[in-house]
């Protein structure tokens, strides 16, 4: 059975009380599977989990820090159990840091590694031996076009997400590699109106900063703004993700807009010139 069949298959899905991860969970129940649902919002977690339940599928919420290996490969262990497998992992749980590159703190750069990066790398080591026994499946990883550009004002945030685009592109070499059915997508969409720019609400305490400086306050207001302001919903990039899972289809580019910004940071590295500011092309 091909993975452009859906129907009672299973989907596991982190960062999904909200945003884009809440799309995902919506747009895979609506093709027929059972969704494990992670997130560390366990109130809008469950109710999430209601909505699907109530489309006639299976589903299970869980509190999971995707920081941590522990939660996440209980996550895989309890999804492969209760659900009788796992086909779809989508490894989307993000946080936003805004300001200059240098006033990242020691904590800040914790937090936003631990959540953007780690969970994709505990993501992929918990699930994908899973589907690397059983010849299929596929692999969702949520990144941004942060990873393919660089936006000032976004430093550690858009060094989270290029290492996203090198795992899932390494990722997808090595199964290719070992003949493996199973297949990758990185995610990279711009500004979709979701919660991403008031992730504060779930830093945790120990990793929270002290007081920000104008200029970082300045940038976050920015970032909300243009967040706010995103003409793709996130059903319109969940549906681009279900399509890309069903073609096999390994980028998921849903702003054709910024595909420029992209080109010219290729131009200018194939070039030999310093980067331009993809904000001002």
């Amino acid at each position: 059975m091909a993975m452009s069949e859906l129907a009672g298959r299973v989907a596991a899905v982190t960062g999904a009380a909200s945003g884009l991860g809440r799309a995902m969970a919506f747009a895979f129940a609506g093709e027929g599977m059972h969704v494990a649902l992670a997130d560390v919002d366990t109130t809008n977690l469950e109710s999430v989990e209601k909505v699907i339940r109530a489309q006639g599928v299976d589903a299970f919420s869980m509190h999971v820090d995707v920081s941590k290996a522990a939660d996440v490969d209980a996550f895989a262990e309890r999804t492969v159990a209760e659900l009788g497998g796992v086909h779809v992992v989508c490894n989307n749980a993000g946080v936003a840091l805004s300001g200059p590159a240098w006033e990242a703190t020691e904590a800040d750069w914790q937090w936003i590694l631990g959540v953007n990066l780690w969970g994709v790398i505990h993501g992929v080591r918990a699930f994908v031996p899973h589907l690397i026994a059983q010849n299929a499946g596929h692999v969702v990883n949520t990144a941004s076009v942060a990873g393919l550009i660089s936006p000032p004002g976004m430093g550690a945030y858009n060094v989270t997400k290029h290492a996203v685009v090198a795992l899932s592109e390494s990722l997808h070499h090595d199964l290719r590699e070992r003949g493996s059915a199973v297949g990758v997508s990185v995610l990279c969409p711009a500004y979709v109106p979701t919660n991403i720019a008031d992730s504060e609400r779930n830093r945790p305490r120990e990793l929270r900063a002290g007081e920000k400086s104008a200029e970082a306050l300045a940038k976050e207001a920015i970032l909300k703004k243009a967040v706010a302001a995103g003409k793709i919903s996130a059903t319109e990039v969940a549906k681009a993700v279900v399509a890309a899972v069903k073609e096999n289809r390994f980028y998921v580019l849903t702003h054709p807009a910024i595909t420029g910004a992209i080109r010219a940071r290729f131009e200018d590295l194939l070039d030999g010139r310093a980067p331009r500011d993809p904000l001002k092309l």
